[in-house]
């Protein structure tokens, strides 16, 4: 199991600050991204299922639990990956990491995506956090130990 070393001093690195706003729009920019993606994989499966005789029902389920798995997928390999950021965090020069500034593991990652969960059903508080908290963290970001860094330009 991988140990935790939280270092409760710790700065955003040079060049960075923590992110709270600009998070909103790379929000924007991944919802649209997985919108397409999504709508592209459903459309495959949906005529794929049709074909093989599927009923609609069937059908919007399979096509809902894939958009659900691509999404997870998405947020967890790209936030996890080198990058450390979903193609809307790389375009405005966020990156998320772990509490002592380090790349995040897939684990992690999947954590705070499912995490997002909890900070959506209590009426978006979880969201709502990242306006009063020290260093800009979500409800989910506070559960998976980790921190959006935002490029000082």
């Amino acid at each position: 199991m991988e140990e935790i070393h939280q270092d409760r001093t710790f700065q955003p690195p040079a060049g960075y600050i923590y992110a709270s706003g600009w998070r909103i729009l790379a929000a924007v920019i991944d919802f649209i991204i997985l919108f397409f993606i999504s709508f592209l994989i459903g459309l495959v499966f949906g005529v794929v299922l049709s074909i093989l005789g599927s009923e609609q029902e069937t059908i919007e389920l399979y096509s809902n639990i894939v958009g659900g798995v691509v999404g997870w997928l998405y947020f967890a390999l790209m936030e996890s990956s080198e990058k450390q950021a979903t193609l809307g965090k790389a375009a405005i020069g966020i990156k998320v990491t772990d509490m002592n500034g380090q790349r995040i593991s897939f684990l992690r990652a999947t954590g705070r995506h499912f995490g997002k969960i909890l900070s959506t059903i209590i009426l978006l508080i979880g969201y709502v956090m990242i306006l009063f908290t020290k260093r800009k963290q979500g409800l989910h970001d506070m559960i998976a130990g980790c921190l959006v860094l935002k490029e000082r330009k």
